[in-house]
C-alpha cells in the first residue's frame, strides 16, 4: 500500500480557556492575602485601574462605561447595556492649588523635627533574642581569653534550633588549630549556660545536664537515663526493674523527674512567631438566624479612572493606537473587577449551602457535626464541584464554635447502627474525650475504644481507631502507660 499525504477537513468542539478566564479561576482559589497583592500587582500594571480614596457606594460593583464610537457595545453578565457616569473632567478634578502649595513649602528643618514627639517606648517592638545571640552575651561574660572566646564562637555557632552540637570536638580543634582537652574544656563551660542542657551532643547528655543543673544525682535515676533511655521510651518499666534489680514501684518513683526535662532546651528561643489567622468570611447568629459578612477590611476599593472615561467621550479627537490602548485596559479593569465581584459573591453563597448543611454544628457543637461532600454543596449552588473545590481552598470562617478553614467543614461518614451517619471529626473528638478519661495505669487499647464507640451507636474497625488515634496525635496504649499515676495526678499535670 503506497503512503500519501491527504488533506482531510474535521471539525470538532474543543474547550479554550481565555486568559480573563484563568484569571477569573485563579481569583476564585486565592487566599485573602493573595488577593490583596494580586489587586495591587494589577493596580500597577494597569493604569485606567485606580483606587478609590472615599468611601462609595458602588465598590466592587461593576463600573458603568460608555464605550467609544464605533465599537461593540459592553454588556454586564446579564446581557444589559452599559451606560456612562457622571464624571468630572480632568482639568477639574486635578487640586491645582494644593499642588503648588505643596511644592512651595520650605523645607523642614531640623528644629522642626525636634518638636514633634517621638513614640512611646511601649510602642516599639522588641526584638525576641535568638539561642545564638543569648549564649553568646554569656560567653561576653565569661570572661575567656581571646582564644578561648573564638573556639566558644565556633561552638555556639555548631548549634542547631534545638540546642544540639554538630560537630565533633575534633572537628572544632582542628578549625581552631586547638588542642581537644583545650575544646572540651570551653564546651564544658557552654554547657553551664542557661538553658540547662545546651550543647549536649545527644539526648542522653543534654538529661544528665538538666539532671546535674537541678542537683538531682540519683544514682539510679542517672544509671536509668545512661543505660535504659529505650526502655523508658517504651514504657517497659518491667525490664529496667529487671536490669538495676530494684522494686518497679522504685522505678516509677525514680522516672517522675525525668518526665520534666526538656529534650529540647533551645526551642524556647528560635520557635517561629504564630501566624495569625484573618477570617475571610464572618457569621454571626442574631436571633434564631445566621448572619454571614464578607470579610473586606483593607482590600482596595476598585474603580476605573475618571480621565481615561472623559477621554472616552471623544473618541474622534484621539489617535487610533491611542484609543486601541485606553479600550484594551479598560477592558482588562473592568473584567478584573467584575472577577472580585464575582468571587465574593461566590463565596457568600457556599458559605450561606454550608450554613445551611451544619446549622446543628453551630448551634451545638463539634458533636453534631455533619457528613458533607462538595457534591452536595454544588447541587445545593447549582455549580461545579471543582468551583466550590476552589473557592473554599485557603478560606477560614469565624464562626460562633471558632475559626475554622472552610474544607474542615467536608468530611466522611461514619455509620450507626441506626442507619444514620456521623462526621469522622465528630468521631475524632470521641476518641480524644475518650482518652482523656481513661486511666493512665491501665490505657485503653484500640479494640476497646472501637467496643466504645460501637456502644455508642458508632460502627467502627480497630483500624480506623487507630488511623484517627494517629491523626490526633495520641500514642499506643503501650506508650501511654503511666503506672502509679492517680487520676488526680493526671489531671493537676494537664492543668499545669
Amino acid at each position: 500500500m503506497a503512503l500519501e499525504i491527504r488533506q482531510n477537513l474535521k471539525l470538532t468542539q474543543t474547550l479554550i480557556m481565555t486568559q480573563k478566564l484563568q484569571q477569573a479561576i485563579k481569583l476564585l482559589q486565592l487566599s485573602r492575602l493573595e488577593l490583596l497583592g494580586e489587586i495591587h500587582q494589577v493596580l500597577e500594571t494597569n493604569p485606567v485601574l485606580e483606587e478609590s480614596q472615599v468611601e462609595e457606594k458602588s465598590d466592587l460593583q461593576e463600573p458603568e462605561i460608555l464605550p467609544f464610537a464605533g465599537g461593540s457595545e459592553e454588556t454586564t453578565a446579564d446581557g444589559e447595556a452599559i451606560n456612562p457616569p457622571e464624571a468630572k473632567s480632568a482639568a477639574e478634578e486635578w487640586d491645582w492649588d494644593s499642588y503648588l502649595q505643596d511644592r512651595l513649602m520650605p523645607t523642614p528643618t531640623f528644629g522642626d523635627f525636634e518638636e514633634r514627639e517621638a513614640p512611646s517606648f511601649e510602642n516599639l517592638n522588641a526584638q525576641k533574642p535568638t539561642l545564638k545571640s543569648h549564649l553568646m552575651w554569656q560567653l561576653r561574660m565569661a570572661e575567656l581569653d581571646e582564644e578561648g572566646e573564638a573556639i566558644g564562637t565556633l561552638i555556639i555557632g555548631n548549634l542547631d534550633r534545638d540546642g544540639y552540637l554538630q560537630a565533633t570536638i575534633e572537628e572544632i580543634a582542628a578549625e581552631m588549630n586547638a588542642s581537644p582537652e583545650r575544646v572540651s574544656e570551653i564546651l564544658e563551660i557552654i554547657q553551664g549556660f542557661d538553658p540547662p542542657g545546651v550543647a549536649a551532643r545527644d539526648l542522653k547528655e543534654c538529661l544528665l545536664l538538666q539532671l546535674k543543673f537541678s542537683g538531682q544525682q540519683d544514682p539510679l535515676l542517672i544509671a536509668i537515663v545512661e543505660n535504659h533511655l529505650n526502655n523508658l521510651g517504651n514504657k517497659n518499666y518491667q525490664a529496667i526493674a529487671r536490669d538495676l534489680k530494684v522494686p518497679l514501684e522504685k522505678v516509677f518513683q525514680v522516672c517522675e523527674p525525668i518526665f520534666k526535662l526538656n529534650p529540647k532546651p533551645g526551642c524556647e528561643f528560635d520557635a517561629e512567631d504564630a501566624d495569625y489567622i484573618n477570617p475571610d468570611v464572618h457569621v454571626q447568629k442574631v436571633g434564631n438566624d445566621y448572619i454571614i459578612s464578607l470579610n473586606e477590611d483593607g482590600l482596595p476599593k476598585l474603580r476605573v479612572n475618571s480621565f481615561y472615561l472623559e477621554a472616552l467621550r471623544s473618541p474622534e479627537n484621539l489617535p487610533e493606537n491611542v484609543k486601541s490602548y485606553i479600550q484594551k485596559h479598560l477592558d482588562n479593569a473592568l473584567w478584573f473587577i467584575r472577577s472580585i465581584h464575582q468571587r465574593q459573591k461566590t463565596l457568600y453563597k457556599v458559605t450561606e449551602s454550608i450554613i445551611r448543611f451544619q446549622r446543628e454544628f453551630l448551634d451545638q457543637g463539634l458533636a453534631h457535626l455533619k457528613p458533607l461532600t462538595l457534591r452536595q454543596v454544588a447541587e445545593d449552588v447549582q455549580m461545579h464541584e471543582s468551583t466550590i473545590s476552589r473557592v473554599t481552598t485557603n478560606k477560614y470562617i469565624h464562626t460562633p464554635q471558632g475559626v475554622f478553614d472552610l474544607k474542615y467543614f467536608f468530611n466522611s461518614g461514619i455509620n450507626q447502627i441506626l442507619g444514620d451517619q456521623i462526621a469522622s471529626e465528630s468521631v475524632k473528638e470521641k476518641i480524644r474525650q475518650i482518652v482523656q478519661g481513661e486511666n493512665p495505669e491501665n490505657p485503653l487499647s484500640d479494640q476497646e475504644i472501637a467496643d466504645i464507640l460501637h456502644r455508642d451507636n458508632v460502627i467502627i474497625a480497630r483500624r480506623t481507631v487507630a488511623k484517627y488515634r494517629g491523626m490526633l496525635g495520641v500514642l499506643p496504649s503501650s506508650k501511654r502507660k503511666r503506672p502509679g499515676y492517680r487520676r488526680k495526678d493526671l489531671s493537676e499535670t494537664s492543668a499545669s
